[in-house]
């Protein structure tokens, strides 16, 4: 029999309904609405993955930062983070330039290397990230040829600070410790977990 954080006992199903619910809630906080362009889409695919590795997925997060990038729901649940510090145009950053160097058409992927530094990268951009002059102006001037490598110095300065401010601090925050809590539960239930059987006393 599993325990709630609460210490009142609960059978083990109960207990990763419990988990869904708790993850459900914390991506819900996440609104991305329709124009965040790939972390919308992000979320939106989160959604509809597969709930039965979603414990280990959790658990995963704090291994490594690559994990977390790697995963939709740590993708989604680390912009609810991030939204909370005013700080989710990096994320938004970092996943529009992966999209971006999947184009393969030449005139669509100079369109959107316009459209991203315009967001992002551009001083004063209405998503402004906190990258130096000197990057800001080599994306710039990339721009001139864009290529799928173009923003690769300003993508990887955005998920250096990321990787060493926020997400030590998504870590250690209640949402992904209580998350992280629940899941390491949920996880030790045998996947053919039924309810406890009632006792005959």
């Amino acid at each position: 029999m599993c325990r709630t954080l609460t210490g009142f006992p609960t059978t083990c199903l109960e207990r990763a309904k419990e988990f869904k619910t708790r993850l459900g809630i914390f991506l819900h906080k996440s609104d991305l609405g329709c124009d965040t362009g790939s972390a919308g889409k992000f979320e939106r695919a989160s959604k509809h993955s597969k709930e039965g590795n979603v414990s280990e997925d959790v658990l995963g997060w704090k291994e490594s930062f690559d994990l977390l990038l790697s995963s939709k729901t740590g993708v989604a649940a680390f912009h609810a983070f991030l939204k909370t510090e005013f700080s989710e145009e990096n994320l938004e950053f970092w996943l529009a330039c992966e999209d971006f160097k999947k184009i393969r058409s030449a005139t669509k992927l100079a369109s959107r290397a316009h459209r991203i530094f315009e967001e992002f990268v551009h001083s004063g951009a209405p998503k402004e990230v906190n990258i130096d002059h000197e990057t800001r102006e080599l994306t710039r001037a990339n721009l001139q040829a864009a290529t799928a490598t173009c923003f690769e110095v300003a993508q990887g300065k955005t998920r250096t600070l990321m990787e060493k401010d926020s997400y030590p601090r998504f870590l250690k925050s209640p949402a992904y410790r209580d998350l992280a809590a629940q899941a390491l539960a949920a996880s030790t239930c045998p996947s053919g977990c039924s309810p406890a059987e009632p006792s005959h006393t």
